[in-house]
């Protein structure tokens, strides 16, 4: 990877978009981890690139935001980010809200 300075471009990734029914068969496999909600709660997308690969941290040194005309989400900087350090984006679940990442900690929903 490389340095990126604050607000600098990460990446910008396409997505693949899913209608409801096919979120919904999605949210019974492995790929429900990798959802981004796309418009609507019902809506669902799949980014592509490294955006899915991104951890979550309620201190993220990255953001990110929906182009839905392009079908992309965009990637940046929110501070610097030095070559060799882990991106990481906040998938705005409140801390005391586990509920949302049981998945993460190998339990079933």
């Amino acid at each position: 990877m490389k340095d990126f300075r604050r607000g600098e471009l990460i990446e910008k990734a396409p997505v693949l978009l899913l209608s409801p029914k096919e979120s919904l068969v999605c949210e019974k496999t492995m790929l429900d981890n990798y959802l981004y909600e796309w418009r609507t709660t019902k809506d669902a997308a799949i980014v592509l690139g490294y955006g899915s690969l991104y951890n979550h941290s309620n201190s993220p040194n990255a953001t990110y935001s929906m182009l839905y005309k392009e079908k992309a989400v965009v990637y940046k900087a929110f501070m610097p980010i030095h070559k060799g350090e882990e991106i990481f984006i906040d998938y705005s679940w409140k801390p005391e809200d586990t509920a949302n990442i049981e998945w993460f900690h190998g339990k079933k929903k």
